[in-house]
């Protein structure tokens, strides 16, 4: 797998389809990877240079001790455009990913087409519960929070009829490291990009999961409410809705990009 350095850490990354195409950029949430995106990589490989890679602090790029901060994550998005010569791109990034979007419409707007932004709110929970969560992980490492995981991922119907898929997905995070996921906590904890949304001018398209205990509709319309160039798609599914939904997803993120 190609990486390369960005800020302290190496991002490991990969790439799909013909590099003359336009390119799209996927982000994942906290303690996934890139293999998360495999069913929007087979739906837009053939009409775009798909770039996907893994967070820093998650599957194969390095984990240096943290905190980090939501400038470092964006930043890492910019630095692998630069590294693959992409002047500009389509970004979509989901949970986590998707305030990572946020940070680079506000401050990266150039480098971007048009950002999706999925399962996200301009701030995501609580500062002080992030910051529990991430001395729990690195005292009792990320298997407490895996067991726990399919629940806050994805509806009980989903669950009992895509058990195999949902276990890889528990199981790659509780194999995770525990530093990095504590690190992205950490940013996640500081994140809060409510008062900077209606600077934003690039196009949005918000995601949102009418089954998401995390990041709810009614966080995806606040979005929607302040961001001036900005659409709201409701989806039939809980938080990791590109992997519930996956059809749905890839003709709400097709249909806007094509406008």
């Amino acid at each position: 797998m190609p990486t390369f350095s960005s800020n302290g850490a190496e991002i490991n990354y990969q790439t799909f389809g013909n590099v003359t195409k336009p390119a799209i950029i996927f982000s994942n949430s906290l303690g996934t990877n890139y293999a998360m995106w495999q069913p929007q990589i087979d739906h837009f490989k053939d009409d775009f240079f798909v770039i996907c890679y893994d967070t820093r602090g998650h599957g194969a790029s390095s984990a240096p001790q943290g905190p980090y901060t939501l400038e470092q994550l964006g930043q890492d998005v910019v630095n692998l455009l630069d590294h693959l010569n992409i002047e500009k791109a389509v970004f979509c990034g989901i949970s986590m990913g998707g305030l990572t979007g946020q940070w680079l419409a506000v401050h990266k707007a150039k480098r971007f087409n048009q950002i999706i932004v999925c399962n996200t709110a301009a701030k995501i929970g609580q500062e002080q519960a992030w910051n529990e969560r991430a001395a729990l992980v690195r005292e009792q490492g990320l298997q407490p929070i895996a067991s726990t995981a399919a629940g806050r991922w994805f509806t009980d119907k989903f669950i009992q009829s895509n058990a195999a898929e949902v276990e890889k997905l528990q199981n790659s995070l509780a194999a995770g490291s525990a530093e990095g996921y504590a690190s992205c906590c950490e940013a996640l904890a500081k994140a809060d990009l409510r008062e900077q949304l209606e600077e934003i001018r690039v196009p949005v398209l918000v995601i949102a999961g009418q089954k998401d205990p995390v990041t709810t509709v009614s966080d995806g319309q606040y979005m929607v409410n302040h961001i001036k160039n900005s659409a709201l798609f409701e989806i039939n599914a809980s938080h990791i809705s590109n992997i519930e939904c996956p059809n749905e997803f890839n003709q709400a993120v097709q249909q806007f990009i094509a406008q």
